[in-house]
C-alpha cells in the first residue's frame, strides 16, 4: 500500500453568493423540529461564514502532479448548531482539461464507510475517458471523520478491529464483551464528535462544498457505500443534484444491519452457481461430477478443518477461516475453484499454493490495511472507527439492544445461510451505541440518476442495486448479467461503459434500463482486482471483504 502525506491547508477569504440557497437546503434537510433544532434563519446566519471561505489550493504533495491540488475547509460539526464547533474537511481537485467545454464539477466517493476519497480525482483521471475529464473539474474529499478530515479514532488494537465473528456458544459472551468494549472505547475517545459522523452530515458537507465552489449543482460518481451517500444527497438536496452515477448499489432501506446480512444472503446463490460451474469441469478440477458432489467436497473440507486446522505453509486454517475467506471468492467461480483445489491438496498433506489460498490465510492483507494510514497523523484504526460511526449512527433503530437477539439471529441465519449467516448476524458494537441524533433517511425521490450493477457482486448483491433503482423513481439501471466483482465502471465492456459515459457527457439517461452481458476480459479484470487493499485514488470501491 502506497503511503501518502498531505499537509493541512487552511481555507480562508470570502465569497457568499450562494449562502441563502445553501442555508435553505440545509435547514430543509434537518430533522423535524426538536428543542435542539435551530430555526432556518439561525441556520442561514450561521452558515454564511462557511460559504464565504475561499479554498487556498496548493499542490497536494511534492511528488504528485502539479494539477492535482488540495485544500482544507471548515464545516460545522453539528449542522443544527452551525455556530458551534467546527471540523476540517480535506478537499482536492483536478480542473477541467478544456475549460471552454466544462459543464461543472464531478464529486466522487470510493466506498467504505470510512474510505478516503481525497485521491479519487487521480484515479478518475487515469481511468475515465478524456471526454469526461474535459467536461468537469474532478473533486475529491475525505468524508468527515476520515483520513485528513478531522479523523476519528476509538483507540482500537488490531485484534479489536476484527469484527465479523462466527457464532459459537462457548465464545458468544466474549464477543458480547468485545462489542460493548468497542462501543465504550469509541464513546470515550471520540464521544463529542461520534454522533455527527453520519451520512446525512457528509451529504450536507458536500452541499456546503458545492456552495463554496460557486456551483449551482453537482454531478457525482459513487461506488458501494458511495451510492448510499449519493442517494442521501439526492433526498436532502434534490434541486442540487445534476448527473449522478451510483455504481454497485446499497439498498437504502437496509442500511446498515440488513446490508451486512446481504453478504450472507447473497453468498448462497453464488455458492450454488459455483458448484454447478465446478461440476461441469470435474475432469479438470476433480471436485465432483455433480453440484451435490462439489458441495460435499467443500463442506467435508470445512468439517475436517473444524476438527483439526488444515496447515497452509505452516499456518493453520480453521473451518471458520474457510467459510469466511471463501465467501467473496465464490462470486468468481474460477477463482474459487482454484482455491478449493489447493485447499484440498493442503488437507491431504500435499504442497499447496499459498498465493491461491491467500484469502484464507490473510496474506492478502486486512480489511483496514492502508485505509487510514496514508498520513502519520491519521489514527491506525480510523477506517474502523469511522465505519462504526456511520454504520451505527445512521440508523440506531436497526440495531437491537438485546444481545440475546443476536445469538438467536446468528443461530437461525447459520441454518439459512450456512456459509456466512452467523458471521453477518452475530453481535456488533452497534448493539451498545448511542441513539442516533437523527432519523434514518428514507430515499424516495424523482431525481434522475444511473444505477450500475454487476449480477455477481459480493458486497452489494444484485437485489440491493435493484432496490435502490426502485427507490429512485426516475433512475435508470445498467445490469451486467454474468458480471463479477464489486464495481463496474469503467470495465472495458462497451455495453456498460457507453451509457455511463454518455450520461456523464450529455446528462441524458438511457431511454430504458440497459442489460449487458459480461465479457471474459471484464470478469478477468474483476478477478485481478479481488484484493483486500487498494491504492489511494482507485476509481473502484474499497475491495475489502468487510466493507462496502
Amino acid at each position: 500500500m502506497r503511503r501518502r502525506r498531505l499537509a493541512p491547508l487552511l481555507a480562508v477569504s470570502v465569497t457568499a453568493t450562494l449562502a441563502p440557497a445553501l442555508a435553505t437546503s440545509t435547514a430543509t434537510a434537518a430533522p423535524a423540529a426538536t428543542p435542539s433544532t435551530v430555526s432556518s434563519s439561525a441556520a442561514k446566519g450561521g452558515l454564511e461564514r462557511y460559504v464565504k471561505q475561499k479554498p487556498r489550493w496548493k499542490r497536494c504533495e511534492a511528488d504528485s502532479p502539479a494539477e492535482f491540488q488540495c485544500a482544507t475547509i471548515k464545516v460545522p460539526l453539528d449542522y443544527r448548531v452551525p455556530g458551534g464547533k467546527r471540523i476540517d474537511l480535506a478537499i482536492s481537485r483536478i480542473k477541467s482539461t478544456a475549460p471552454g467545454k466544462r459543464h461543472g464539477v464531478l464529486f466522487s466517493n470510493p466506498g467504505g464507510p470510512g474510505g478516503q476519497g481525497l485521491y479519487m480525482p487521480l484515479g478518475i483521471r487515469e481511468s475515465f475517458p478524456k471526454s469526461v475529464q474535459r467536461k468537469y473539474d474532478l473533486i475529491g474529499f475525505d468524508p468527515r471523520g476520515v483520513g485528513q478530515s478531522s479523523p476519528v479514532s476509538c483507540g482500537l488494537k488490531p485484534k479489536e478491529e476484527n469484527w465479523l465473528r462466527p457464532y459459537k456458544e462457548e465464545t458468544f459472551d466474549k464477543d458480547v464483551a468485545w462489542a460493548r468494549d468497542v462501543a465504550n472505547k469509541c464513546k470515550e475517545k471520540a464521544g463529542d464528535r461520534l454522533a455527527h459522523i453520519t451520512t446525512r452530515n457528509t451529504a450536507r458537507d458536500m452541499d456546503l462544498l458545492r456552495a463554496i465552489l460557486g456551483e449551482k449543482k453537482i454531478s457525482y460518481v459513487g461506488y458501494s457505500y458511495g451510492t448510499y451517500l449519493g442517494a442521501v444527497y439526492t433526498q436532502l438536496f434534490p434541486g442540487r443534484a445534476d448527473r449522478f452515477v451510483l455504481d454497485s448499489a446499497v439498498d437504502p432501506a437496509r442500511a446498515w444491519r440488513g446490508m451486512i446480512q446481504w453478504w450472507a444472503e447473497g453468498a448462497e446463490p453464488a455458492f450454488d452457481r459455483w458448484t454447478r460451474w465446478a461440476a461441469k469441469r470435474s475432469e479438470k478440477y476433480g471436485l465432483g461430477d455433480t453440484p451435490k458432489e462439489v458441495d460435499r467436497t467443500f463442506w467435508d473440507l470445512v468439517a475436517q478443518a473444524d476438527e483439526k486446522p488444515i496447515e497452509v505453509e505452516g499456518q493453520p486454517v480453521t473451518g471458520d477461516d474457510i467459510r469466511s475467506g471463501m465467501r467473496q471468492a465464490f462470486f468468481s467461480p474460477e477463482y474459487a475453484t482454484e482455491a478449493v483445489v489447493e485447499l484440498k491438496k493442503a488437507a491431504a498433506g500435499e504442497p499447496a499454493s499459498a498465493k491461491k489460498l491467500a484469502s484464507l490465510t490473510g496474506s492478502e492483507g486486512t480489511g483496514t490495511a492502508g485505509a487510514a494510514g496514508d498520513a502519520a497523523e491519521v489514527p491506525a484504526d480510523n477506517m474502523t472507527a469511522s465505519f462504526w460511526a456511520v454504520v451505527c449512527g445512521d440508523n440506531s433503530a436497526a440495531w437491537s439492544r438485546d444481545p440475546e437477539s443476536y445469538r438467536q439471529d446468528a443461530i437461525e441465519d447459520k441454518g439459512r445461510y450456512p456459509l456466512y449467516g452467523d458471521f453477518a448476524s452475530s453481535i456488533k458494537p452497534c448493539a451498545f451505541w448511542a441513539k442516533s441524533v437523527e432519523r434514518a433517511t428514507k430515499v424516495n425521490n424523482k431525481v434522475g440518476s444511473l444505477v450500475v450493477q454487476n449480477e455477481w457482486d459480493s458486497q452489494t448483491p444484485l437485489p440491493s442495486g435493484q432496490a435502490l433503482h426502485a427507490a429512485l423513481k426516475r433512475s435508470k439501471m445498467v445490469t451486467v448479467l454474468g458480471g463479477e466483482g464489486h464495481g463496474v465502471y469503467p470495465s472495458g465492456n462497451a455495453c456498460t461503459d457507453r451509457p455511463v459515459r454518455g450520461y456523464l457527457l450529455t446528462g441524458k439517461l438511457p431511454a430504458k434500463d440497459v442489460t449487458c452481458e459480461a465479457t471474459a476480459d471484464s470478469n478477468a479484470e474483476a478477478r485481478k482486482n479481488q484484493k483486500r487493499d487498494v491504492l489511494p485514488g482507485s476509481p473502484l470501491p474499497e475491495r475489502a471483504p468487510d466493507r462496502f
